[in-house]
């Protein structure tokens, strides 16, 4: 199953079976949730070995070498409350109470939750890459992917991300939004069709896109000024794809 993007933008629901679906949420909704938590909980969904380095060697995980289903339904599952993910997946989905089998048809560690009209909802890796895929496009998140040369980097790469945690812990700082300078920037921008209030009527994906591609369509103008200025770049030396305003975005 691929993700339509077209239907991501109009703000439809991502739907993967008859139990598992995707709500997109405005920035409204967002707003409501309280960001801070909204972001650890897709941080949390999302996040692989690469992201929890530290962690998981403190609980004797190589993170380079676990699989992300694996880390999910090991780690990270037991502590999504229905409570927590109801903003994406509504009141029936509970992580936190599925449980772990092994599924002799698909030969692999399946997560199932029992429903009390005897049917079950299964998440296999299939549907977890699909789940995944689909918070990631709606956030412009990319896979961490970051892997170490060797072993002694691999160690070095723990230690900065334990310090770099406990920086943040000791500084004890307030947190700061991310969605706020992206939305003032955006409103204040010429050409953006919505205000201080109606943007918070947006759906996720289309303001992330909007973000992006506000971002593309400047980068494309200022290049084309300089080159064209005849003291600028060498245009012809730019990736085409940057100087098209209307192409895809990254």
């Amino acid at each position: 199953m691929s993700i339509d993007e077209l239907k991501l933008y109009r703000g439809n629901d991502f739907i993967i079976n008859n139990y598992i679906k995707i709500k997109q949420p405005s920035l409204g909704d967002i707003c409501d949730y309280g960001e801070q938590d909204y972001f650890k909980l897709v941080h949390t969904l999302c996040s692989v070995g690469a992201d929890l380095k530290w962690q998981l060697d403190d609980i004797g995980i190589d993170y380079t070498k676990i699989p992300d289903f694996e880390l999910f339904y090991t780690v990270l599952a037991k502590w999504l409350s229905k409570e927590q993910t109801r903003i994406f997946f509504g009141d029936v989905l509970d992580f936190s109470n599925m449980e772990l089998r092994y599924n002799t048809e698909l030969k692999e560690n399946v997560l199932i939750q029992f429903l009390q009209n005897g049917e079950y909802i299964q998440i296999d890796k299939y549907v977890y890459h699909l789940i995944v895929g689909a918070l990631r496009k709606m956030h412009n998140f990319k896979r961490n992917s970051e892997l170490p040369g060797n072993e002694a980097t691999k160690m070095i790469l723990i230690e900065d991300a334990r310090e770099e945690y406990m920086e943040k812990i000791n500084k004890s700082q307030e947190y700061e939004s991310i969605l706020l300078p992206l939305i003032s920037s955006m409103v204040n921008s010429s050409g953006f069709k919505r205000n201080e209030a109606t943007v918070f009527d947006m759906k996720i994906y289309a303001f992330m896109d909007s973000v992006e591609r506000t971002k593309k369509i400047k980068t494309a103008d200022i290049l084309m000024q300089s080159g064209y200025s005849g003291f600028g770049i060498d245009i012809k030396k730019i990736d085409k794809n940057t100087l098209n305003w209307l192409g895809k975005l990254d």
